[in-house]
This record gives C-alpha cells, structure tokens and sequence, in this order.
C-alpha cells in the first residue's frame, strides 16, 4: 500500500466508516490495518445507531437530546483514544466490536 502498517491503521480512524472501508478493501494481507478498519468501521455504525436513537428519543423526551451530545463527545475521545493507540502499533480490542472486527479481518488474509 506505501504506508506503514501504523500510519494506515491510525488513518483509518480518521473519518470514520468511510476511511475504515477504503483501508480495509486496499489491504489484503495485513492483519494489523485490517483490523483497525474493520473496528473503525464497526465503531462507526455502533455510535451513528446510537445517534438515531438519541434523536428519534429527544423529539419525545427532550433530556435525550443532551444525551446525544454526550455521545457525540464520546465517540470523538474513542476515535482519537484508537488513533493514537494504532499509531503507537498496539492491537487493542474494544470490548465487543472488538470480537467482531477481529473476526471479519482475518477473513480473507493469507
């Protein structure tokens, strides 16, 4: 790919879903990059649900709506948290997404 397998890990944090699946399809081989996009990817999709449910809450319950904010700085800590984790080489599993994005990065890896 022409980065180091750190650089590409970190990067595929940076916009979420969308630089998770561009390095995830590109990598074929390296288990380390593809985890981290699967996992930025699955991270993703976690925090946008969250963020829908929040939203079709706070039109009924208003409290929901500070919530939301909540979230949004909490996905913001996480993503920065896993891009300085990826760039430093470490392999750090979030509990559950985790599981999952291990699971589906080996897929396909020789």
């Amino acid at each position: 790919m022409g980065l180091n397998q750190n650089t590409a890990a970190w990067l595929s944090y940076l916009f979420g879903w969308i630089t998770g699946l561009i390095f995830f399809l590109m990598e074929k081989q390296n288990r380390f990059v593809r985890f981290h996009a699967m996992q930025s990817i699955l991270l993703s999709v976690a925090f946008t649900v969250v963020y829908i449910v929040l939203s079709v809450l706070s039109s009924a319950v208003g409290i929901f709506g500070y919530l939301n904010g909540l979230v949004s700085l909490a996905s913001l800590v996480i993503f920065i948290i896993m891009m300085v984790k990826a760039s430093r080489g470490e392999y750090y599993k979030l509990p559950v997404i985790g599981d999952y994005a291990e699971k589906y990065a080996n897929q396909g890896t020789m």
